[in-house]
């Protein structure tokens, strides 16, 4: 039944980006279109699974145990840059155009703040490890799900030829998101 809680909680209730507004930069930059979007939620989930079991290992039996819990922020923001550049390295080396799809928005997920919040929570043990992997595997792809959807949405507006020259780009983008968050929190049915 815990399962299923975290699930709801993260995917929906509590969503990453929605309720604790987290990984905005990639959630509006990379969400042109659904391709973009899925691949981006794929790559923060793998990154935020395995940066989520290193750091909960390294803060478990390396920094409690030297009694230097102070460098933990430090220490995950380097699992996360050591993984995403491990991956930058796979995906220009075997997938090209995955690589060039993403521009900057992939180096960027070492300064996510969705990859690190994740870590954060769950690394410090906040949760025993069974949990803090359901967890992990959870809440990026709750950022996933609202990533595809958003893309979807903007996607649909774009082709709209009802929007104000004011609104067109980010103005609108702003307040799809805004109108997304509200219907995750509940407020709009």
């Amino acid at each position: 039944m815990q399962i299923i809680n975290i699930l709801i909680q993260q995917v929906f209730a509590e969503n990453i980006v929605f309720h604790k507004f987290l990984g905005l930069c990639p959630f509006v930059g990379v969400s042109k279109n659904k391709t973009s979007s899925m691949l981006m939620g794929i790559t923060i989930t793998i990154v935020t699974i395995m940066a989520s079991i290193i750091s909960y290992l390294i803060y478990q039996f390396a920094l409690v145990p030297s009694n230097t819990e102070y460098l933990s922020t430090l220490s995950f923001i380097l699992v996360i840059a050591s993984l995403v550049q491990v991956l930058q390295i796979l995906l220009k080396s075997y997938f090209k155009k995955i690589y060039d799809m993403f521009g900057i928005y992939l180096p960027l997920i070492t300064t996510n703040c969705a990859v690190l919040g994740v870590v954060l929570m769950t690394a410090r043990g906040a949760y025993p490890f069974l949990e803090m992997l359901i967890y992990s595997t959870f809440a990026p792809l709750g950022f996933t799900f609202a990533i595809i959807i958003f893309a979807i949405v903007k996607e649909r507006i774009e082709l709209s030829k009802d929007i104000p020259d004011n609104f067109k780009g980010m103005p609108i983008s702003f307040i799809t998101a805004g109108i997304l968050a509200l219907i995750f929190a509940g407020y709009v049915i």
